[in-house]
């Protein structure tokens, strides 16, 4: 089996793998400014999505430009988050750089779509590929890829531990090569339950003084995520942007959520947001909680909300994700000021940080890969893949890491 890095090496985003010339897994893109998307053309005969978020799919629409018609396979919630996210790249950067396909290509994807359920195998160019739940975001999948010689197993991005909206992964597929994120490979998450309750805490002191919290979440995963916490603890709460329909969507697939009726109380107790007759102004006022998108601080409805409310000390915003380095969000945790809508804003508002991370960190990750002794492993989708190998060796573990348009025999 041949396997080619186009993406994803040594970083957090764009994350894509070609196997044996003719299998594309994943098509993402880089978020930054400007974004990155995979180095090279590429001509596959099938592709296959692990998830719906960017990082993994933000560039995909792209391979369908021409003539090219390759089939495209995902579970449904994929196909659906993936479709969602693109039209949201078109409203913001249709017709620039920044934006890699046409609203012609993302019509194509729905004629070339086929979808698939965990541990039903199917045929992709030539391959037998299998789904496993991946326990990242609802319909995200562990992809296992066997061309009769070689069994690959592709993490993608994965948790092994429980979230309110998603179980963490069990699935263990055998298998020769595998090929395992590390976004927090040097990290060691604090107990859900502890996060949770500090992030409550918090957000309740804030409001029983007087202040307004936002929550800047990712629309995909973290925004759920946080309305099942909010709706489990009884904090009044908002949710605006693109989270409102990701969530609505969510609902449709309830085998694919861990507990769909807590989903459905969720949506029932958060006041969702039409930005209409200056509703977000009057929410501000209000002195409330607002899940908003986006995670990152690079667009969306937080750039209404945080200007608002940044000037005084009462207020609060609380990070509860991955913040890419380059991003507003990671320049004002680090630095207290942050690029919003063209302006340098210092924030006097408290800023704080929440892990509610839907990656495994460096116990998970090791205890996931604790069943794959005799396999090869190639780290990717981190900042430090290389030293995560090298960590992985000294275990005595077959590892490496990867370099951006590398192929490997394996």
């Amino acid at each position: 089996m041949e396997i080619r890095f186009l993406g994803g090496t040594g970083e957090v985003g764009r994350s894509a793998i070609l196997v044996n010339d003719s299998l594309l897994l994943d098509y993402g893109m880089l978020t930054g400014n400007p974004p990155q998307f995979p180095v090279d053309s590429v001509d596959p005969d099938a592709v296959v999505v692990s998830h719906g978020h960017l990082d993994h799919v933000g560039a995909l629409p792209s391979l369908l430009s021409g003539d090219a018609r390759p089939p495209i396979h995902w579970t449904p919630p994929t196909e659906e988050l993936t479709r969602t996210l693109a039209r949201d790249t078109l409203k913001l950067h249709g017709g620039t750089y920044d934006c890699p396909f046409t609203e012609a290509e993302l019509e194509r994807v729905a004629q070339v779509s086929n979808r698939h359920g965990y541990r039903e195998p199917f045929e992709a160019a030539g391959h037998e590929v299998t789904f496993y739940n991946a326990g990242h975001i609802p319909g995200s999948a562990h992809v296992l890829v066997d061309d009769g010689e070689t069994r690959l197993l592709y993490t993608a991005d994965f948790h092994t531990g429980d979230q309110r909206l998603v179980a963490g992964t069990t699935a263990r597929p055998d298998a020769d090569v595998v090929i395992c994120e590390s976004t927090y490979s040097d990290v060691e998450h604090e107990d859900r339950a502890a996060v949770e309750e500090r992030f409550v805490e918090s957000v309740e002191t804030t409001l029983w003084e007087g202040g307004s919290v936002v929550v800047p979440a990712f629309a995909i995963g973290r925004t759920q995520e946080l309305l099942l916490v909010c709706e489990a603890h009884d904090i009044p709460c908002y949710v605006d942007g693109m989270g409102k329909r990701v969530t609505r969507m969510l609902r449709q697939y309830p085998e694919f959520v861990r507990d769909p009726d807590a989903l459905r109380r969720a949506t029932s107790h958060a006041r969702f947001v039409t930005g209409r007759d200056g509703q977000r102004k009057r929410i501000v006022d209000q002195k409330a909680a607002v899940v908003t998108t986006s995670g990152m601080l690079s667009g969306g409805p937080a750039m209404t909300y945080i200007p608002a409310i940044r000037g005084h000390p009462t207020n609060k915003i609380t990070m509860t994700g991955y913040q890419v380095e380059g991003t507003p969000g990671r320049d004002l945790l680090e630095t207290g000021r942050a690029e919003i809508d063209g302006r340098i804003m210092p924030v006097s508002a408290q800023v704080e940080q929440y892990d509610f991370s839907a990656h495994a960190d460096d116990d998970g990750l090791r205890s996931f890969l604790e069943s794959y002794a005799d396999a090869s492993v190639l780290v990717n989708h981190g900042d430090d893949c290389a030293g995560f190998a090298d960590d992985l060796r000294a275990d005595g573990i077959d590892a490496a890491a990867p370099e951006l348009g590398e192929r490997l025999e394996v």
